[in-house]
């Protein structure tokens, strides 16, 4: 079964009103079960089946914010704005995130690093595949936002990048 086939079947069941799902293919068996907080990937125990455990964050239901007059909205700190010029290079998958393509080899990127389009970053293992992820855009690496060997979720932020 492909990465991608695994990422569509999560995301079709988030956005579904069901709060189970098992799939079961050639010796590979997928429980997808919807919790308060998301989506959990439980492989059941298979021959040559990765035991992972990973969670897609769910959308919570939109409550109504309250009116408050802009008079008395507080001003956003220096920090929070520069933030919010920044581009998050997020995992495309759930799996490992690596930083280098070995472990004695030098990380793809770290803070301070120019990186271009079709720079690699790093690489996201699942089920054996290593998958290299492009950095999406020109800029500078702010900050390296998991740790080598992190298990990352679908969406999760893994740089910042500081674009030109």
């Amino acid at each position: 079964m492909k990465v991608q086939e695994i990422r569509e079947i999560i995301k079709l069941v988030d956005q579904s009103n069901i709060s189970e799902f098992v799939f079961e293919n050639e010796g590979t068996k997928i429980k997808l079960k919807k919790t308060e907080t998301g989506t959990v990937l439980q492989p059941a125990a298979a021959p040559d089946v990765v035991q992972a455990n990973a969670a897609v964050e769910a959308k919570p239901a939109a409550a109504p914010a309250p009116a408050v007059p802009k008079a008395v909205e507080p001003a956003k700190p220096a920090a929070v704005t520069e933030q919010e010029n920044l581009h998050k290079i997020t995992s495309p998958m759930v799996g490992t995130f690596y930083q280098s393509p070995a472990p004695d080899s030098p990380a793809y990127v770290k803070a301070g690093d120019k990186v271009t389009g079709d720079s690699i970053v790093c690489i996201v293992e699942a089920m054996k595949l290593f998958n290299e992820i492009e950095a999406e855009v020109s800029g500078e690496i702010v900050e390296v936002l998991v740790k080598e060997g992190q298990l990352v979720e679908y969406g999760q932020p893994l740089f910042l990048v500081k674009p030109e």
